[in-house]
């Protein structure tokens, strides 16, 4: 199994669970630690030819960035690269099906398979797709280590505005930064 330890030198998220939530006017997004501190920042930046993420901390230092892997990037990958260092750390690798979201998370030198996240099935992520109203269903996915095992959940709430719960209840071999990074991600490149 590999173990994860894509180490961002500016930032360390201890909680297990985590709000995400995205701002009113475009993807622009926050998220909050239990005591609803906020803990990361990022947002899309407009009118650049590949998609580009920086994200800052609670007090705005710049700590990554998620950069697409080619121009209009749907089903391809993003890496992760520390801000501080300039160091790819993780690639979000998107296996794009009308069937089902998947989300695999690399290690950027390795390869080797990290995390993979899952959205909650085929009918669900159908009709959320071609059903009158679908959108309005809110997204759910499962958080799995390398070896399949569960270690958590991304689940949407009902609300105006972009809202997920993030828990990992087992961190041990997940990189929490990315998966907290890859709900924003994911909710901005497939228009959720």
């Amino acid at each position: 199994m590999a173990t994860a330890d894509p180490d961002i030198a500016a930032i360390d998220l201890t909680d297990d669970s985590y709000t995400v939530e995205q701002s009113f006017v475009r993807n622009k997004y926050a998220a909050y630690d239990a005591d609803g501190d906020t803990v990361l920042r990022g947002k899309q930046k407009m009118f650049k030819m590949k998609e580009e993420f920086p994200f800052t901390d609670g007090d705005g230092t710049e700590v990554f960035t998620v950069t697409a892997g080619g121009i209009i990037d749907v089903a391809g990958n993003y890496v992760l690269s520390d801000a501080q260092t300039g160091e790819d750390l993780v690639v979000l690798d998107n296996d794009y099906s009308i069937f089902q979201d998947t989300w695999k998370i690399r290690d950027a030198d390795t390869e080797a398979k990290l995390a993979q996240i899952d959205s909650r099935g085929a009918f669900v992520t159908l009709a959320r797709h071609y059903v009158p109203f679908g959108t309005l269903i809110p997204h759910e996915y499962e958080i799995t280590d390398a070896d399949g095992g569960h270690v958590g959940n991304i689940e949407g709430q009902l609300s105006v505005r972009d809202r997920y719960e993030v828990t990992i209840d087992d961190a041990s071999s997940v990189p929490k930064e990315a998966v907290v990074a890859a709900a924003m991600v994911i909710d901005a490149i497939q228009g959720n």
